[in-house]
């Protein structure tokens, strides 16, 4: 027996967006469920004879999903929120009402999956749910995958613990007993995996690299220990990632066949634990040595060092390798990536790059390094290449970033005089009504730009068409009855693709989408560079949009956290000098506004939170540099200058004091999409500064009743100053279309009018 490769889990979008496409036309009505169901099929069959092809030992299977795989799991085992339980609990119909909302319901609440970019759909659990299973999905893609490939394949399921810990809606002291009646469930699904043939099956659990208790760890035991008691010769791999163990010893010994940890993120404490504590003999390591979050070709010659260390504590048949987390964070393929220059590309590792490397380095270890060392010197060669590559060793912006060192950016004025300022120069009324940035990208727009990259249209005519769609809607807010507008970014693609083409030290990819939530996926830029802005990003759409208004437009920014969070970034140097680097640029474009008139300017984080490390003794360094980075972007403006950002899924409680410091006039934070439960921070704590909880999910084809909309504003007003209140979206509108748009503006304005009425007449009635 020798070291096996595995992998756990592969991008379900296919090379060029086939998933994604299939999905909005079945959502159209253009094609029926069984074609769906087919064009699925045919991608995940291509996908699995890809990974055996690749040389992978142990493929998984069940890591595919039609939306999110947490749904997945949550509609499996019956938990399915109430408001939809009149359904067809095993239709597709149902399985898209919970994602998306429809007429008559609201969306479950989406937010992040741990500290990365992808979405997922929180379960609803109360104290009185009775789960029950609905049916196997693992199954039909197990058989699947061995009756046509012959493939044994690895089924990847979310554990019973994890689930419940990322679901909402119970109460703590009921915890134990929905896990109870979980678990008979989950061990119906592997015992009928075990009879069809499955020799492992990988059970997730990701919270145990967060935080836990002693009772969690408790619970994990009990958990295992019912599961390993009814099953024979399933081998149950218990798979963290994304951070180191805590509770290390504990967990190595749960009574599983195998242990999968993170040699990546954990920032070496795996490593440490495992050569402290060793590793128990009768039990397979699945090491996580290939980041599953990154697309930069691997020291493979370090890797294989960590290896050969493992395996004096591993038996090498107990030992496997495999990347540190699912590659769903990852594009598919570097191959298809034409136009990127080779030193740039040689440098690059996708999914299917690094299923290569796992391969690689299972040949190293099972056949000895002299027979992969020429491939390991051509690898390190090609990494050194960029290294010393003009692009990173621009002595300009190092030279910028190094005097900024020791310097704490600082607003001229505090908050409450600039608030003074601000109401002067603006003159907004009560619950002034805006949007968050985007518009609908229509399919027009998209066209538009289409063609225009392609060369059909010139750089004057691709102009001309962003700003009859800018006029169009600058005349759309004002017959809508919006206090302060927006431009409607029809020029951007995306809100970090668009800032990074203007941007040297960017690149860009032609086919390398990740998914981002439901069908929605990005295209990341790659930082593989020094970042500069060489001339102004945003400021010709802008102010031409304010010179068709007496009301202001706010210039639209994305921040530097943001920019961050949201691309490839290198690896060479701290992830903090980077930020700086874009805050720099950020803080000349925000010059160049203020110079064409533009004082109302949004600068969004929408992904500080989710940089944030699990961990919480690393959480206040990253924090810290955060504020620094925004502050560094926006604190040089002048004091009539009105500063706003915006964040979401933020649970605004937990980083109450980071917000206050960014020191931003009016933040504007999603609250719709978790049902108005981010009101209730409000209750416990204090905040001083301009503030707007979304009023409605833009997530949602669903156009709220004004009375609905009307609800959430009172709501929030009963813990906020009615002064320091803004009315808007949850986010962007730029997955909306233009008539969902338009009614559901129109409704926000009438609540905040409606409002705006009571709150005014209430006054009154106080000073008479």
């Amino acid at each position: 027996m020798m070291t096996k490769s595995s992998n756990l889990g592969y991008p379900r979008i296919g090379e060029k967006r086939e998933w994604k496409k299939a999905l909005e036309q079945y959502w159209k009505g253009n094609i029926g469920e069984q074609e769906l169901q087919t064009e699925l099929e045919n991608l995940r069959l291509y996908d699995l004879k890809k990974q055996k092809d690749l040389g992978i030992d142990l493929i998984p299977v069940g890591d595919f999903s039609l939306y999110d795989h947490v749904l997945d799991t949550a509609v499996m085992f019956g938990l399915i929120p109430e408001r939809f339980q009149h359904q067809d609990e095993k239709s597709l119909q149902t399985y898209f009402d919970i994602a998306r909302g429809n007429k008559d319901a609201v969306a479950s609440e989406m937010t992040k999956w741990f500290n990365t970019n992808y979405h997922y759909i929180v379960p609803e659990v109360s104290s009185e749910t009775e789960p029950r299973l609905v049916e196997n999905r693992l199954l039909p893609y197990f058989l699947e995958a061995k009756e046509k490939h012959g493939i044994i394949g690895k089924p990847v399921l979310l554990g019973p613990v994890s689930l419940l810990k990322l679901a909402k809606g119970y109460e703590n002291k009921d915890f134990d007993k929905l896990v109870e009646k979980l678990v008979p469930l989950y061990i119906q699904v592997l015992q009928q995996l075990e009879l069809a043939g499955a020799e492992w099956v990988q059970i997730d659990e990701p919270i145990l690299a967060t935080t836990l208790t002693e009772y969690d760890i408790n619970v994990f035991k009990k958990v295992y220990q019912s599961i390993d008691s009814k099953l024979s010769s399933l081998n149950v791999l218990l798979q963290t990632y994304f951070e180191s163990v805590d509770h290390y010893e504990e967990v190595v010994s749960l009574p599983v066949a195998g242990i999968g940890l993170d040699f990546v993120h954990d920032e070496g404490a795996n490593l440490e634990a495992l050569k402290k504590y060793g590793f128990p003999a009768d039990k397979s390591l699945a090491a996580g040595i290939i980041n599953g979050r990154n697309i930069w070709k691997d020291d493979l010659n370090t890797s294989l060092t960590v290896l050969e260390t493992l395996r004096s504590f591993v038996n090498e048949d107990r030992l496997i390798v495999q990347p540190s987390c699912s590659l769903l964070h990852v594009p598919v393929t570097v191959e298809t990536e034409y136009e990127l220059h080779p030193q740039l590309k040689n440098a690059l590792a996708f999914a299917d790059q690094k299923l290569e490397e796992i391969n690689l380095l299972t040949e190293g270890l099972n056949k000895g390094r002299q027979t992969v060392e020429k491939k390991l010197t051509d690898q390190a060669h090609c990494r050194e290449q960029l290294w010393k590559s003009a692009s990173r060793n621009n002595e300009d912006v190092q030279k910028e970033v190094e005097f900024w060192k020791g310097v704490e950016p600082t607003r001229e004025q505090h908050f409450a005089k600039r608030q003074t300022i601000h109401q002067n120069f603006f003159n907004l009324p009560l619950l002034p009504t805006t949007t968050i940035g985007s518009l609908p990208q229509t399919t027009d727009i998209r066209q538009g730009r289409l063609k225009w990259r392609r060369g059909d249209w010139s750089d004057a005519d691709y102009q001309d068409f962003v700003e009859a769609n800018i006029k169009e809607w600058v005349a759309r807010q004002e017959e809508i009855g919006l206090d302060v507008l927006i431009h409607g970014e029809f020029e951007r693609n995306d809100m970090v693709e668009f800032f990074g083409e203007k941007l040297d030290g960017f690149a860009f990819t032609r086919y390398a989408w990740v998914q981002s939530y439901g069908s929605r996926c990005v295209k990341p830029p790659i930082i593989y560079g020094d970042i500069a802005l060489t001339e102004p990003m945003t400021v010709k759409e802008i102010s031409f949009a304010q010179s068709l208004t007496e009301k202001p437009v706010k210039g639209m920014l994305t921040g530097p956290i943001t920019i961050l969070n949201w691309s490839f970034v290198r690896e060479d140097i701290s992830e903090f000098d980077v930020t700086k680097q874009i805050a720099l640029a950020l803080q000349k474009e925000i010059r160049a506004l203020e110079e064409n008139q533009i004082h109302m300017i949004q600068v969004d984080e929408p992904a500080l939170r989710e940089g944030l490390p699990l961990k919480p003794k690393k959480q206040q360094q990253y924090l810290d540099e955060a504020v620094y980075a925004f502050k560094l972007a926006t604190s040089a403006v002048k004091n009539e200058t009105q500063i706003h950002t915006h964040m979401c899924y933020s649970e605004f409680g937990e980083i109450m004091n980071t917000i206050d410091e960014l020191d931003a006039d009016v933040i504007s934070i999603e609250a719709a999409r978790s049902h108005g439960e981010l009101i209730a921070d409000f209750e416990e704590q204090s905040y001083e500064k301009g503030i707007g909880l979304g009023v409605y999910d833009i997530h949602s084809p669903r156009v709220p009743e004004v009375e609905e909309m009307e609800r959430y504003i009172l709501r929030a007003l009963k813990v906020l100053d009615p002064r320091q209140f803004w009315v808007n979206p949850d986010c962007g509108l730029k997955t909306r279309d233009v008539t969902e748009t338009t009614e559901a503006l129109t409704n926000m304005v009438k609540a905040a009018h409606h409002v705006r009425e009571k709150v005014e007449q209430k006054s009154m009635a106080n000073k008479g």
